[in-house]
């Protein structure tokens, strides 16, 4: 698995585009590890800082997430340096995707991602220029269909993402209409970890749960946890976190999720992140949900649990561990050969495999219908991975010469 993993890392990209705006000081990248079946996809993000580097290893780790979540396409990723939080934003984007439209309408598919919201972003601005929808490259250069059934497929995929979630069973509160688009990433992560226990023919229920991020993924993620049954003990989010060593109630859960601030954890009994910080990582815990930003959890952190306890990591964060490798460093190899670690590619898959879903010719547009879709991906993708690992450890080391066999 190393020396396919090195071969790899190691190949370079197919296509790098950099972009200087004329107006600011922003600086962009389209990075697009391969054409694979004639297209490739990725979201956009923004964040000060940010670097070719960065988007080069996002691009690598969207083509194994595509071995999973379908389509059989490429690895891409943009990612703009510059912050979010200038009031020169919108111009910025709007430059951009005017910019990268040619690639858009061609054989590139994109995204919402970090700082860049599909729906209120991504969505109009490149229709602005002149692209039908951020994936029309995905269907001109890979599906390659006819105008007729481009112009249904793209309409099923505009309505999907933005679907209004309506069964209760989905959504924390259906008259806030929360979209498929809000929920699914975080329902795959909590599903990841049920399927992995039923696979092996136990049960969620009753399992101790610490969540890590209270965004979007975090917080469905702990919502769809507290309705399978799980208790979720502990969350850490960066202005703080609370802790129930009985478990949280699902209505608990719920009220949290509604009460949030965008994507921050507010409650009136919230522990300082100093102290929180010190005291989480050694609750009696089972399952482990690192949805924060990339590249946080430490060795340390990891061992603590490990201590207490610890069976399943189920990530939502793409690369949660704080190695410095693309994929497989120390750190994630050392939790990968003392715990069942899900990759990020398969337990996060949720937004992506939406996307395909939706690509497809004609599929139901039922609550129901998208989650079990995303559901059954995973479960198919993990029990590929127990077929061929018995064992409860190196699940991540299987899973990735799985998806490598397949790219090299």
């Amino acid at each position: 698995m190393k020396e396919l993993l090195q071969k790899y890392e190691d190949k370079s990209p197919e296509i790098v585009f950099h972009w200087n705006d004329p107006e600011t000081e922003a600086e962009g990248w389209t990075v697009i590890n391969s054409l694979r079946g004639g297209a490739a996809g990725g979201g956009t993000r923004m964040r000060k800082g940010l670097d070719m580097n960065e988007v080069l290893s996002l691009a690598k780790t969207m083509e194994v997430k595509f071995t999973v979540s379908g389509p059989a396409i490429g690895g891409a990723k943009s990612g703009i340096n510059f912050d979010p939080q200038d009031p020169r934003k919108k111009g910025v984007l709007e430059r951009w995707y005017a910019a990268v439209s040619p690639l858009l309408k061609s054989y590139y598919g994109t995204g919402g991602d970090l700082n860049v919201d599909e729906i209120h972003e991504v969505i109009p601005i490149t229709e602005e220029s002149g692209v039908w929808h951020p994936q029309e490259g995905v269907f001109e250069g890979h599906f390659k269909p006819t105008q007729a059934d481009k112009i249904n497929r793209i309409g099923q995929l505009r309505h999907g993402v933005i679907k209004v979630i309506e069964n209760s069973e989905y959504s924390p509160d259906v008259s806030r209409k929360y979209t498929v688009a809000d929920m699914i990433t975080g329902y795959g992560v909590a599903i990841a970890a049920k399927h992995f226990y039923d696979i092996d023919g136990n049960s969620i229920k009753g399992k101790r749960v610490v969540v890590q991020g209270f965004g979007n993924v975090g917080a469905a993620a702990a919502f769809y946890f507290a309705q399978m049954g799980a208790k979720v003990v502990g969350i850490i989010d960066r202005v703080g976190g609370l802790i129930s060593e009985e478990g949280f109630s699902f209505e608990e859960i719920t009220n949290l999720y509604l009460n949030k601030n965008g994507n921050t954890l507010v409650a009136d009994n919230l522990i300082p992140f100093d102290e929180i910080n010190q005291k989480i990582w050694s609750l009696e815990t089972e399952i482990f949900a690192p949805c924060a930003a990339s590249r946080l959890v430490t060795k340390e952190q990891i061992d603590q649990m490990i201590g207490t306890g610890l069976e399943v990591i189920t990530c939502g964060a793409n690369v949660p561990f704080a190695d410095k490798e693309i994929f497989f460093g120390p750190i994630m190899e050392h939790t990968d050969q003392k715990v069942s670690l899900i990759p990020d590619f398969i337990s996060n898959c949720g937004m992506a495999r939406v996307f395909a879903y939706f690509m497809e010719r004609k599929v139901l547009m039922t609550d129901e219908a998208i989650f079990n879709d995303t559901s059954d991906v995973i479960k198919k993708a993990l029990k590929e991975v127990k077929e061929s690992n018995k064992t409860n450890v190196g699940i991540s080391e299987t899973a990735f010469e799985i998806a490598l066999r397949q790219l090299i």
